[in-house]
C-alpha cells in the first residue's frame, strides 16, 4: 500500500496559504504562533488592502485642502488600526467559517479547523484586539468614532454573506473601504461628496481583487454551496474584471475631481489625475498576466493589489505642493 504524500497543511502548525518563511513562523513566540495566524499577521496583504483607502483619503483631502497638524498621527494611527481590526475581523471570519474552512483544502490548516485554538480562545482574541483598536479610535472626532462604531455592523455581516448571497464581494468592499470616510473624516470633520466617491471607487476595486482571490476556491465552494462573484461570473470573469477595473478608475477620477473642484490648484489637480492613470497601468499589467484557471496566477495578481493602491498616495499627496 503507498502512502499519501503530506500535504503542505498537515506540516504542524503552519497555514498552508501563507507566505513562505514569514515572520510569525520565523520569529514569533511559539506560544503567539496560532493567535497571530487567527489574525493572518502571517500575511500582511489583507492589512495593506484595508489600509491603503484610509491613505488615500488622507492624501486626497490634505492634497486638495492642505494638510493639518495631525495628519501624521492619522497615518500612523491609521496604520496601526488597520493591523488590530484586520485581525479582529479575521478572527470573527474564523470563528463563523471554522466548519466550511475544514473542508477546503486551502484553508483547513487555520488554527480553528485544525485545532489549534479553541473557539472561546478565538473570541476572547478577538475582543482584545478590537478593545486596543478602539482605543485608537477614540482619539478622533466625534464623527469619526461614530464611523468607526457603525463599521462593525459591516465586520459582524461579512462572514455570512456568502451563504445568502453571491455577491459576498460588495461586503467585504463595504467593510473594506470604511477607512475612505472615516480617515476624511477624522481629517476634515466632515464627509464630502469627494469622500463618498473614493469610498465607491475603493468598492469596485475590492470587487475586482477579491473575485480575483475567489477564483482560488472555485471548485471547493461549488461542492460546499459556498456562494462568490467568481462562481457567479464563470467563464464571464475577465469581462467583468475589465469591468471593475474602469469602475474603480472612473469613481476614483471622480473624487479628484471633487476635491479639487474649487481648491484654486490646477497642477496639483492634474498631478492627482497622473496618480489614477498610473493605478490603471498596474491594474492593466495584472490583466495581462491573470490566469484565472491557475490559483497560483490569482494569488500573485491579488496581491500585487497592495503596489497598484500604494502607487496613487504620493501622487494625491503631491498635489499640496504642487498647486
Amino acid at each position: 500500500m503507498t502512502q499519501a504524500p503530506e500535504l503542505p497543511e498537515a506540516v504542524p502548525g503552519r497555514v498552508a496559504d501563507a507566505p513562505k518563511a514569514n515572520w510569525v513562523d520565523l520569529y514569533a513566540p511559539p506560544a503567539t504562533r496560532p493567535y497571530l495566524r487567527l489574525s493572518r499577521a502571517d500575511r500582511p496583504i489583507g492589512t495593506w488592502l484595508l489600509l491603503i483607502p484610509c491613505l488615500w483619503a488622507i492624501a486626497l483631502a490634505g492634497g486638495a485642502g492642505g494638510f493639518r497638524g495631525w495628519d501624521l498621527w492619522l497615518v500612523v494611527s491609521c496604520g496601526v488600526g488597520a493591523f488590530l481590526m484586520r485581525g479582529a475581523g479575521c478572527t470573527w471570519n474564523d470563528i463563523t467559517d471554522r466548519d466550511i474552512d475544514a473542508q477546503v483544502t486551502r484553508t483547513r490548516s487555520r488554527p480553528l479547523p485544525s485545532g489549534q485554538v479553541t473557539v472561546k480562545a478565538a473570541l476572547v482574541w478577538m475582543v482584545v484586539q478590537a478593545a486596543l483598536a478602539a482605543c485608537i479610535l477614540f482619539t478622533y472626532n466625534w464623527l469619526a468614532v461614530g464611523l468607526g462604531v457603525a463599521s462593525l455592523a459591516l465586520v459582524a455581516i461579512y462572514p455570512f454573506a456568502k451563504r445568502f448571497t453571491w455577491w459576498p464581494q460588495v461586503f467585504l468592499g463595504l467593510a473594506f473601504n470604511w477607512g475612505a470616510l472615516l480617515a476624511w473624516a477624522a481629517h476634515a470633520g466632515e464627509v464630502s461628496p469627494a469622500a463618498v466617491a473614493l469610498y465607491a471607487a475603493g468598492i469596485a476595486w475590492t470587487l475586482y481583487y477579491d473575485t480575483i482571490y475567489a477564483h482560488q476556491d472555485r471548485e471547493d465552494d461549488a461542492l460546499i454551496g459556498v456562494k462568490s462573484t467568481a462562481r457567479l461570473f464563470g467563464a464571464q470573469s475577465r469581462a467583468w474584471l475589465w469591468g471593475f477595473f474602469a469602475a474603480t478608475l472612473v469613481l476614483f477620477a471622480l473624487a479628484v475631481l471633487l476635491a479639487h473642484a474649487g481648491a484654486g490648484r490646477p497642477l496639483g489637480f492634474v498631478v492627482a489625475l497622473v496618480g489614477v492613470w498610473a493605478m490603471g497601468l498596474h491594474l492593466g499589467w495584472q490583466m495581462r498576466h491573470l490566469d484565472l484557471d491557475d490559483p497560483a496566477s490569482c494569488l500573485r495578481i491579488f496581491r500585487a493589489n497592495r503596489d497598484a493602491g500604494l502607487i496613487p498616495v504620493p501622487f494625491l499627496a503631491a498635489a499640496a505642493w504642487l498647486g
